[in-house]
């Protein structure tokens, strides 16, 4: 299968039309250490660190990212995936989207929760991402890391790593894979 179709060509609620690719599979990779060696030294504890990719574009990141941080470290690092479908402020204008399966089988409770997702905008799904991550315990801190920032926050929320910075305009689209990064435009479906 060629990267062209294993890469997403749908967005929410829209279809994904490819300009660019901003990143190779390589350049993900290089970004990815990068990040857990940045995680590793703000969190000397990797032990007490919960992985925790959003879905379904989180996933495969903080599968990757857990997997890095093992390796680093020498210790299994707990991973999970959450959904936050049901916890989003644009149900209103949007349709109700797929929801997928939370899977986090520990307790998060005194840990260091790092959200993992594929592209940071306006900031609305991190706290969504915030209020269902309540419902599995209370973490001693969060951390936020996205393989890309494109800009155009709404709300005042900064990610603490950062994979690549690609700022945009609102017209334009960007898909993250483990496959790579590329820049296109949302067209209606």
């Amino acid at each position: 299968m060629s990267n062209e179709e294993e890469r997403p060509t749908r967005l929410r609620g829209s279809a994904f039309s490819a300009k660019s690719q901003l990143m190779t599979a390589d350049d993900v990779k290089r970004a990815l250490w990068r990040m857990a060696h940045e995680i590793v030294e703000r969190n000397h504890a990797v032990g007490l660190l919960s992985i925790v990719g959003l879905q379904t574009g989180g996933r495969a990141p903080a599968s990757a990212l857990a997997a890095i941080l093992a390796e680093i470290s020498g210790q299994p690092v707990k991973a999970g995936t959450l959904d936050v479908s049901f916890y989003r402020d644009d149900l209103s204008h949007n349709p109700i989207p797929t929801s997928s399966a939370t899977d986090i089988d520990h307790d998060l409770t005194d840990r260091t929760v790092v959200l993992v997702d594929d592209v940071l905008f306006t900031g609305r799904t991190i706290r969504a991402a915030l209020n269902a991550l309540s419902d599995w315990g209370r973490p001693r801190a969060v951390q936020l890391a996205v393989l890309v920032d494109r800009g155009h926050r709404e709300l005042p929320i900064r990610p603490d790593f950062v994979g690549k910075n690609l700022p945009t305009s609102h017209d334009e689209a960007i898909v993250a894979t483990l496959e790579g990064v590329w820049i296109g435009t949302k067209e209606s479906a």
